[in-house]
Parts: C-alpha cells; structure tokens; sequence
C-alpha cells in the first residue's frame, strides 16, 4: 500500500542535557526533528500512523506494509531512488540505547559479509554498510536518535545512503518526523506500535487482495 503527501517542514536541534528534576532523555528546545510529541511544532500536515507522525514533504512517497487489522510492519519512505526505512522504539528514561544498538548491527552485518564503518554524521555516529545482493553491493546507512523514551533507527538506502544531496529530501522528512511514545511502561528495545490512521486501515480491509 502506497500513500503520497503534499509538503511540510519541520527543524529541530538534536538531544539536550537530562533534567534532574524529570531524569528524562530530553531534547530541549528542540529545533529539528525528530521531535517528541509534546515539543513538535504545530501548524504541519503529518501522516498519523500511532507513534510515529510522518511529515508530508513533496515527492516523497509514504510506503507502508499493514495486517488486516491495520498494524503496521514497516514504514518505507520513497524518493528518486533512494529509500528511507523508520523504526521507533522503547528506551530507558535516564539514557539512550544507540550506541549498543549499533554495536549489534555492525556484528551482524559482518557476520552476513558486508562491510561496515562507522562514521560521524548529523546525529552523531552512524554506520555506512555495503552488502551483497545478487544484483551487486548495496549501499546502507544507519542513523540513530535517542529521544526521551524512544529511539528512532533510520536506514538510508541506494544513493542517499552515500550522496547528501541525493538524500536532501528524505532528510527533511527525518527533522520533521514526531514520535508520540505514550505513557505505557514498555520494555527497553520494543517496537513502539503503529497503526494507520482510521479511514485509510477500514480502505485496506475492503480492497480485493491482489490477484497474481
């Protein structure tokens, strides 16, 4: 299923110190995304899929993989051949869980024979990977942002995974992506939920599966 949005920004710095107060994670004035939901700017048209908010930007493609109940499995975002893989999870209040998460991604990556290196970006450290596919190497960027309670993995793929200019656009849908995490207790590391919205999930229901 494929949804396309018209265009809308958002910018926000990245993580601010930890309150001693809250002990929270958080951003503090954030000025580019992601952002947390209680900080997003408003005034922006977004995709609701639950806990993540999808800034509508123009030429970008929202691809989405949902059960029948409307759960969704996985949010891709397209744009002149590159992609944009979002996931969004549970962290600790007091610190973030990129770092080790990008320890395990880099040993599976090489356990399946891709290269791999770490390299600093606009978050920090991220990972740039070349993996095998029977079509030749594929190129891979990892990001990670640790937010108050969440951890956002975005993976690059094909040429914005290399060429900044060629990932300029899925860039800006990542500075205005807002996560909403909700108060529910959750173990570190868990999916947060994702849903699409309403209307869209009861259209996905009475489409006619595809015919081969």
């Amino acid at each position: 299923m494929v949804f396309s949005r018209g265009r809308g920004r958002g910018r926000h710095a990245q993580d601010g110190p930890v309150g001693p107060e809250t002990d929270d994670l958080a951003p503090g004035n954030p000025t580019q995304g992601p952002y947390d939901v209680t900080e997003a700017p408003t005034g922006v048209r977004r995709l609701d899929l639950g806990s993540l908010q999808v800034p509508a930007i123009e030429g970008v493609e929202v691809r989405v993989q949902a059960n029948p109940d409307g759960a969704i499995q996985q949010v891709v975002l397209a744009n002149r051949g590159s992609a944009l893989q979002l996931g969004v999870f549970a962290a600790p209040r007091t610190e973030g869980i990129w770092d080790e998460v990008r320890v395990e991604i880099t040993e599976s990556l090489r356990r399946d024979g891709a290269t791999v290196r770490e390299a600093v970006g606009e978050y920090g450290p991220e990972l740039l990977a070349q993996v095998r596919t029977p079509d030749g190497g594929t190129d891979l960027r990892f990001v990670g942002i640790d937010g108050p309670r969440w951890m956002v993995r975005a993976l690059f793929q094909g040429p914005a995974a290399v060429d900044p200019a060629a990932a300029a656009t899925l860039t800006e849908v990542l500075h205005g992506l807002v996560v909403n995490r909700g108060q529910e207790a959750k173990p570190v590391r868990e999916p947060l939920p994702l849903r699409l919205p309403r209307e869209l999930a009861e259209q996905a229901r009475q489409s006619p599966p595809a015919t081969p």
